[in-house]
């Protein structure tokens, strides 16, 4: 999240898409409530009425996988309103915060939903470079915004095919309904005015999730909603600690700290340092004159990461231990789908699934299942047995034909350990054990420390090992008896000129005298305040009183609550909300009161030449991106069909699918619409969670929600002969799946490209171990995923049903 759960309450308009926040993250909800109260519309987007759109002024159902039609079209509403009625937008922060101005090289081309020339799934070289500003580092701009090369032009070109009835079309969006939640939350757009967008997993798990997310940028950014108080784009995290386990590199391509992972071609630390760190880029011709460029520090960060794991064995004359890294094939997927075809296919041995059953939980369960009986061994540390630690017994196979070998090992859950989550806020909070694990049980961190203290000893004891010195040298320092703040100290880091806990990330050096294992994470745990994840002050101290709540918890970076908040005034620093500002007050002797600012340089009028710093102080050219290159398949959003998708073509142009997503061969057979005409889609139940590991063995919940459902609309369900609680069979190009029937008026058919569109909604909390038992509706989804992430395109696949 940009922004924070309470900051919630300061928005005039909360538009919900791609989440059931009411029942998925119901402290949220409070939030929006709180907001309502005070006068707030809500918005909810969703294939499915749920209890989000029962509290909602506004529903607005759609097609699920059609959210870039559906944003396309609020884009290009507020660009034409822009024309007539400037006035109730703040274009100051349009021509002065963003890249609107910035000219884009005019070799760039799009057509029939291509940015250029694709090859093996990957625009080339070629085509990525017109993407980008005409002049790369000094890039001239136009601030009225009328060169036809600027980035505004561009987007009123690129979003002027998303007209009303067109995104109707293609969605299944009734065209009144459509209108009203334009013109509501295009509202937000004036100064003074705030609107926040939340979304969930429905927004990110397509072929083109990511895109999903840059559209809603792009609103957000036209309406100067990013960096104000009640604004934002805001992700609701899954899990308690998602955004946490994020922050310090749970995904394959990163490490602690967002740092680019090392790949192959990055012969030494400064090759690794001309890939991933960012050259400044000075955009000519705003009232802004520098980019602050904050990546511009990567070396700092990187080397103190690497001198907090390797210590004294990192050093000057070893490039601080940098080839001691794994270097990743530029063109192998490492991510969850690209391991699991590479199990598939045999190129994995052994296999740690840590809190996670991605038996049940990946997508095209049944050959995820099939690909864990290609390893030699798998390691399953869960709290109870799950689905991915008895799958060599689950319905349908012979144990005796399963070669690989199976450990468990028993962990604790939350409650019986100590240690700091990280909310989707971006607030570190420290929770304290309650009790100690059952039987054998312990504590995760207490097991990894032991298997890495055998696993250096074994290494010591064998000179011939691969890889030898990356492990022997590492600094593990830990004894035999670990504890979370010995790892939380560690993760703030020190300086070792004196020894003492680092005070901030402003001082970590790239000379190898500090150390850091998460720059972002520098100033949680200081010598002045000891660990700041355990402060529970509840008074906000904020002048005006806005919910930052600053002395509860900590937030990275450095406890600012709002990013970019320095976007929420204006160029002479006066707040555009004088009700909710985030920073205000300026003066050189006492800086800014409020928030944390984002970098604490005087207001761009106030300061001097040269030194007026623009305020996206994370991006290159210091200003948001509405046009942004980074993206592997194009510079803004465009329209895709899903993979498995119930039309014939693509509405807006040629090119059907996403031409750079990620596509399986291992059991992944493509549905049509012939023999699977429904849209299915997949979603939680209040009653479990995730794959339903806890949930199914408590016999509370399971008395609550017994069974594996499925829900369907009642015109549907007519015509297939199918009444509420019937046993259905639910089928894909992929398996079958039974379930009890929901019949309900929750899914509604819309009419789409002249067809009627049924829509099918699937749980995933069920597998075959626990207390209760069922098939998991991963069965039933492909192993496809975005082009950027490869995140499972969970949310949209064909299907059909029949009753059992």
């Amino acid at each position: 999240m940009t922004n924070h759960w309470i900051d919630i309450r300061n928005a005039d308009c909360v538009l919900i898409i791609g989440s059931n926040a009411a029942e998925n993250h119901p402290i949220s909800f409070k939030w929006v409530e709180r907001a309502m109260e005070a006068g707030a519309k809500l918005i909810h987007v969703d294939p499915r009425f749920t209890r989000t759109s029962s509290k909602a002024d506004i529903y607005a159902p759609l097609r699920s996988g059609t959210d870039i039609a559906f944003v396309g079209g609020m884009i290009n509403y507020v660009l034409n309103d822009m024309k007539q009625n400037p006035q109730n937008y703040n274009m100051d922060y349009v021509k002065q915060y963003t890249n609107a101005a910035l000219i884009v090289d005019p070799g760039f081309t799009f057509h029939e939903g291509l940015f250029g020339e694709v090859k093996d799934s990957k625009y080339s070289a070629a085509a990525r470079a017109t993407w980008k500003y005409a002049d790369k580092t000094t890039p001239a701009t136009d601030p009225t915004l009328r060169n036809p090369n600027c980035v505004f032009q561009l987007l009123k070109k690129h979003f002027s095919r998303y007209d009303v009835d067109t995104v109707g079309n293609i969605t299944g969006t009734p065209k009144d309904v459509y209108l009203e939640v334009c013109r509501t939350y295009a509202a937000t757009g004036q100064k003074g005015k705030a609107g926040t967008l939340m979304y969930a997993m429905g927004a990110t798990q397509h072929t083109y999730g990511t895109q999903n997310i840059r559209a809603y940028g792009i609103l957000q950014l036209l309406l100067g909603n990013m960096g104000v108080a009640g604004g934002g784009i805001n992700a609701l995290r899954g899990t308690s600690n998602v955004q946490g386990s994020t922050d310090m590199c749970l995904l394959a391509h990163i490490l602690p700290g967002y740092l680019a992972i090392p790949k192959e071609g990055d012969t030494n630390l400064e090759a690794y340092l001309n890939r991933a760190r960012p050259a400044t880029i000075t955009p000519q011709g705003l009232a802004g004159d520098k980019s602050a460029n904050w990546w511009g520090n990567y070396k700092k960060y990187i080397v103190s990461l690497l001198k907090a794991w390797y210590g004294n064995a990192a050093t000057r004359a070893n490039d601080f231990g940098f080839n001691y890294l794994p270097k990743c094939d530029p063109g192998v997927n490492y991510t969850h789908i690209g391991m699991f075809e590479a199990m598939g296919q045999g190129k994995i041995k052994g296999l740690w699934a840590w809190g996670q059953n991605p038996a049940s939980g990946g997508p095209n369960s049944n050959g995820e299942r099939e690909a864990l009986g290609n390893l030699d061994w798998l390691v399953s540390a869960d709290i109870w047995l799950n689905e991915t630690a008895e799958f060599w017994k689950r319905p349908g196979v012979n144990p005796a034909n399963i070669k690989t070998e199976v450990f468990v090992l028993p962990v604790a859950c939350s409650y019986e350990k100590e240690g700091s989550i990280t909310n989707s806020g971006r607030w570190a909070q420290w929770r304290y054990k309650a009790v100690d694990p059952p039987g054998e049980a312990m504590p995760d961190l207490e097991a990894m420390n032991l298997v890495m203290l055998k696993l250096k000893e074994l290494y010591q004891a064998d000179s011939a090992a691969p890889a030898r010195d990356a492990v022997t040298n590492l600094d593990w320092n830990y004894g035999a008896h670990i504890t979370a703040d010995a790892v939380a100290r560690e993760i703030n880091g020190y300086d070792l000129t004196t020894g003492k806990l680092m005070a901030s990330f402003g001082a970590l050096k790239d000379d190898g005298t500090t150390t850091s294992g998460n720059w972002l994470y520098c100033n949680m745990y200081t010598e002045e305040a000891g660990n700041k994840a355990k402060k529970t002050d509840p008074i906000d101290a904020h002048p005006k009183q806005i919910g930052l709540y600053s002395n509860w918890a900590w937030c990275w970076p450095v406890n600012r609550r709002i990013i970019y908040n320095r976007a929420s005034v204006d160029l002479n620093g006066k707040p555009f909300d004088s009700e909710h500002p985030v920073i205000l007050n300026y003066a050189a002797d006492t800086k800014w009161q409020g928030d944390v600012p984002d970098g604490g340089w005087p207001p761009i009028n106030q300061a001097a030449a040269g030194e007026k710093y623009l305020p996206f102080i994370m991006k290159p050219e210091g200003v948001a991106r509405l046009w942004g290159y980074g993206l592997a398949e194009g510079p803004v959003p465009e329209v895709y069909e899903p993979w498995e998708s119930p039309l014939d073509k693509n509405l807006m142009s040629q090119t059907k699918t996403d031409p750079c997503s990620f596509v399986g061969s291992f059991m992944n057979n493509r549905g049509t619409p012939e023999r699977f005409p429904y849209v299915g889609t997949t979603y939680r139940c209040t009653e479990h969670w995730q794959t339903g590991i806890m949930t199914r063995n408590l016999p509370w919940l399971v008395e609550l929600m017994p069974e594996m459902y499925v829900e369907m609309g009642e015109e549907l369900a007519s015509e297939k002969g199918i009444n509420n609680g019937d046993r259905v069979i639910v089928s894909s190009a992929r398996g079958d799946i039974a379930a009890v029937a929901v019949v309900t008026k929750r899914f509604r058919p819309l009419q789409v490209a002249g067809k009627t569109i049924h829509q099918i909604g699937v749980i995933w909390h069920f597998g075959y171990s626990g207390m209760a038992t069922g098939d998991s509706g991963n069965i039933l989804t492909p192993h496809v995923g975005d082009a950027n992430t490869t995140i499972p395109e969970y949310k949209t696949f064909l299907c059909n049903v029949r009753r059992a």
